[in-house]
């Protein structure tokens, strides 16, 4: 809370400075004091991120027709942090696209998981078994099949699934009678005809060894073409937070953030990824971002979380991203506004603890929320001068 003081008398210029000589209309200035004007800058919840916000100017000691107030000098911690809503979410969502024509006759439960061996969805009575691979099926994998990629993903699966103990295979893109068999094993334990062969559409193959069906996007009955059937996501939980286009320099990569889940607890995590938008714009002035990108993709940004069980708990949500930055302790606090610009370089304050307000030449420390750390001649509780 600011209070109207007197009309301030001239202030007695610094011991190390010249005194100032009156100066006439038309001749050099001599060495003044300039008052500051702030134009203070404020990122999400109110971080001020510039790194010299303040202009000199050139009046004298005051300016016409700007009136003044006090506000007290604060001891206590300054931080650099910003907050912003992000949202709880599952892991990589990809939808799941057939690869042979049919109709579709099985479909999992939304949220359940799938594990790489096990069915995922059903076309024409047989089931569509989930391997683990970067390269979609295009083919019937047999005996007699040119050597390939799609292979070796298939051999490689066979093995990590235990269906070719004691025959020697070797994921080397060949399909060899070993492979065969290991075919032959892996459709008995699914109650299927031992061809040893993998009929094109028999497998999906994805970059996870097990996935949460978080969308089924067909019906039952539907006949397959080249839409998606469905959409999968991983296991855990992570957070995304869209910031604003000011707030982006303090997204480090692997920086660490802290994250309020919905239940009122917090969880620790790091920044994995920043994905930069088409839009443009500032974002919104709660720190949000959702006013970013006019009719463009926003800047997303993906947090991995410490502490999964914690999250699993809280469940898909709204959450509050603070990402830490610099924080000073027992720091003598005092609001922006306060400080003025020095003829000659440097910053001060005027305190009013006296008869007439004294100049005191101070140092910065932490620019933060419209805030600022100073050191100097000046103690906790006294009133220093600022523009209303």
């Amino acid at each position: 809370m600011t209070r109207t003081v007197e009309p301030l008398e001239p202030l007695e210029p610094l011991r190390t400075a010249a005194p100032a000589e009156p100066v006439a209309r038309g001749k050099k200035r001599g060495r003044v004091l300039v008052p500051l004007l702030l134009v203070a800058v404020v990122a999400g919840a109110g971080a001020v991120a510039v790194a010299r916000p303040w202009d000199r100017g050139t009046g004298g000691t005051e300016r016409d027709g700007v009136e003044y107030g006090l506000a007290p000098v604060e001891q206590g911690s300054l931080s650099s942090s910003i907050q912003l809503t992000g949202s709880l979410v599952y892991d990589a969502p990809a939808p799941v696209l057939p690869a042979a024509k049919g109709t579709l006759t099985g479909l999992p439960a939304v949220g359940a998981l799938v594990r790489a061996g096990q069915k995922l969805y059903e076309v024409d009575g047989q089931p569509v078994v989930l391997m683990v691979g970067d390269r979609p099926m295009w083919r019937d994998l047999g005996p007699g099949v040119p050597a390939g990629s799609d292979v070796e993903q298939l051999e490689r699966n066979l093995l990590r699934l235990g269906h070719a103990k004691g025959l020697g295979l070797t994921a080397d893109q060949k399909f060899t009678p070993d492979t065969a068999t290991a075919v032959k094993r892996w459709q008995k334990s699914l109650g299927l005809k031992e061809t040893g062969t993998v009929p094109l559409g028999g497998i999906t193959m994805l970059p996870q060894e097990s996935v949460r069906v978080q969308q089924v996007g067909a019906q039952l009955g539907a006949a397959l073409g080249g839409s998606s059937i469905m959409t999968v996501t991983r296991e855990d939980l992570v957070v995304t937070a869209r910031p604003a286009e000011n707030q982006l320099s303090r997204f480090k990569p692997d920086g660490r953030v802290r994250v309020k889940l919905a239940d009122g607890s917090a969880v620790e995590g790091h920044i994995r990824s920043l994905i930069r938008g088409s839009g443009s714009g500032s974002g919104g002035e709660d720190g949000s971002g959702e006013g970013q990108g006019q009719g463009g993709a926003k800047t997303t940004v993906t947090i991995v979380l410490d502490g999964q069980e914690q999250a699993q708990r809280a469940g898909q949500s709204a959450v509050t991203v603070t990402v830490v930055g610099d924080t000073a302790e027992h720091a003598l606090i005092v609001p922006v506004t306060a400080l003025l610009a020095l003829d000659g370089g440097g910053y001060g304050v005027r305190v009013s603890d006296g008869p007439a307000p004294r100049l005191v030449r101070v140092q910065l420390g932490l620019i933060a929320d419209a805030k600022a750390q100073i050191t100097g001649d000046v103690r906790p509780g006294a009133q220093v001068v600022i523009p209303k």
